[in-house]
């Protein structure tokens, strides 16, 4: 059995040592909902409930209460937090919450994310209890985590694509010191430890067929595995119905990867909306990248100039779309794999050469 890292021999609340431990880029992501009616859903949405500005409200309690952690729960570290997010979502009678915290240290930000949840989510019950004093905050949980040696974590019964199954999730301020609380990526996305990491990488799937289960995805494991060869930490493929192709870029773009690559939905059929749910997220584009991946589709196959996909920056994530079909990701690979390395540098601030 596992021991309880916080707790000594003698069963004494302790504070773990972790200054023997590496100073990786720390994220972790959390999640819960604040479960009320319809009508104060609607007037959240509206903006037009009797305490103003509600979500903006909850979104800066959430930010500081992230920030308080250490203080508010006895044995969390002190952090030097780079970042904290909190975005909210609507069901019919829910308000979903989510906050990602990011840090660069010796332990990880998931009682960061956690408490940003719980203090946005008690905020919104201050908030709506006029109209709902029966309001409920619920599932506050951890989604995933990134970095330190155990690497990528996902919460497996989130939506399906989790990549572990641990007995039970511990923090990294509550990990033994001496055993390994999580299992390494699945088998798929592991690389070879002598290959030299090359960063962090999402590959994104845009098809409603293979969402539904409906039909194979025949791309995304070819860009993972491709990806994997050139020494990335790869999440995915990460797949979403064209509908819901919005989401499945906020999802990309949540641990802010290095590199996040979408097949599918880049057509001109009705359904096909990557190049514009993309261009809302991006900062600055890279137009010659696209141009480049269709010229050498149209060069052997005259309707690859059909596809309208879109290459950029989002932050310092590089986003680029590429065709659903297995020789559009093809040619992507073909124009990418000599402009990677350069691109990256340039984005982390090197590598500026003519």
């Amino acid at each position: 059995m596992s021991e309880l890292s916080h707790v000594d021999r003698e069963g004494r609340a302790r504070m773990v040592d972790v200054s023997a431990k590496t100073e990786t880029t720390r994220i972790a992501v959390a999640a819960g909902e604040l479960q009320t009616t319809a009508e104060v859903v609607a007037l959240v949405r509206a903006d037009d409930m009797p305490k103003a500005d509600v979500l903006s409200t909850a979104r800066i309690a959430g930010i500081m209460g992230a920030k308080k952690t250490s203080e508010l729960i006895p044995l969390c570290h002190q952090l030097a937090l780079s970042s904290v997010k909190v975005e909210f979502g609507f069901t019919d009678t829910s308000i979903t919450i989510e906050a990602a915290a990011k840090t660069r240290g010796q332990t990880g930000v998931e009682m960061e994310a956690l408490t940003a949840v719980a203090v946005a989510g008690l905020t919104l019950h201050d908030m709506v209890k006029a109209v709902d004093p029966a309001a409920t905050l619920n599932g506050v949980r951890l989604l995933a985590k990134e970095g330190g040696k155990h690497g990528h974590w996902e919460r497996p019964d989130e939506n399906g694509s989790g990549t572990v199954q641990p007995e039970a999730v511990e923090s990294e301020d509550s990990a033994s010191e001496s055993g390994d609380p999580l299992e390494q990526l699945h088998e798929a996305h592991r690389r070879d430890p002598e290959t030299p990491e090359a960063g962090s990488a999402v590959v994104l799937v845009a098809s409603t067929g293979a969402a539904a289960g409906t039909r194979d995805d025949t791309t995304g494991p070819v860009l993972v595995d491709w990806l994997a060869g050139l020494g990335f930490s790869v999440r995915g493929p990460l797949v979403y119905a064209d509908a819901d192709i919005s989401f499945g870029l906020a999802d990309a773009l949540r641990f802010e990867p290095d590199l996040v690559i979408s097949t599918g939905g880049t057509g001109a059929s009705p359904t096909d909306a990557t190049p514009e749910a993309t261009l809302a997220l991006l900062d600055r584009e890279l137009p010659g990248v696209a141009e480049a991946i269709r010229q050498r589709g149209t060069a052997k196959f005259p309707l690859a100039a059909l596809s309208r996909g879109v290459a950029g920056l989002a932050g310092r994530s590089v986003v680029v779309n590429l065709p659903g079909s297995p020789g559009g990701v093809k040619d992507g690979i073909a124009v990418l794999e000599p402009l990677l390395d350069h691109l990256l540098a340039q984005v982390a601030g090197g590598g500026n050469h003519e």
